[in-house]
């Protein structure tokens, strides 16, 4: 394996941290390590941008770059979707938290419901996974995080406090 397969591995995987469920759980439908991917994604935020513009180019570049390396990163791995690949929960989190306040509320909600959505797969975004390649691998993620960031919205009209 060349230096740039390396490098392309250590972003999908979350710098290798998906290889501590799969390591201990094996590689059965459910590993644990899109759990981990998730927490790198909602530990990471804070880093991101406040200002929207630039978060939005942000989640844009992510979102592009993440397709094209667990596109890449399947093929390396020869399997579609492995469960070590984890940057699509990373970017799902952090598509998941935009644009709305970094309370810990939100926050913590933000990652039960992207984990809970991106888990039971609902259509129109579970169609997405069909897509190839990374595409795939990525879409789904992204659709159950919209899906989230709009549940986010609605549940801080309703309750304002939230956001504070």
């Amino acid at each position: 394996m060349g230096v740039a397969e390396r490098w392309c591995l250590l972003f999908a995987t979350g710098f290798f941290i998906s290889y501590i469920p799969v390591k201990f759980l094996g590689t059965r439908k459910w590993s644990g390590a899109g759990l981990f991917g998730t927490c790198v994604g909602l530990l990471s935020v804070p880093l991101l941008p406040r200002d929207p513009w630039s978060l939005g180019g942000i989640l844009i570049v992510s979102i592009a770059g993440a397709c094209w390396l667990c596109g890449r990163a399947e093929r390396i791995f020869g399997k579609r979707d492995d469960p070590r690949i984890v940057l699509d929960e990373i970017v799902g989190m952090w598509t998941t938290a935009a644009f709305l306040p970094r309370t810990l509320a939100v926050l913590g909600l933000g990652f039960v419901l992207f984990r809970l959505l991106d888990s039971v797969k609902l259509p129109p975004y579970s169609w997405l996974d069909r897509l190839p390649g990374g595409l795939g691998v990525v879409g789904d993620d992204v659709g159950a995080a919209v899906v989230a960031n709009v549940l986010l919205r609605v549940l801080l009209a309703h309750w304002p406090g939230l956001g504070l």
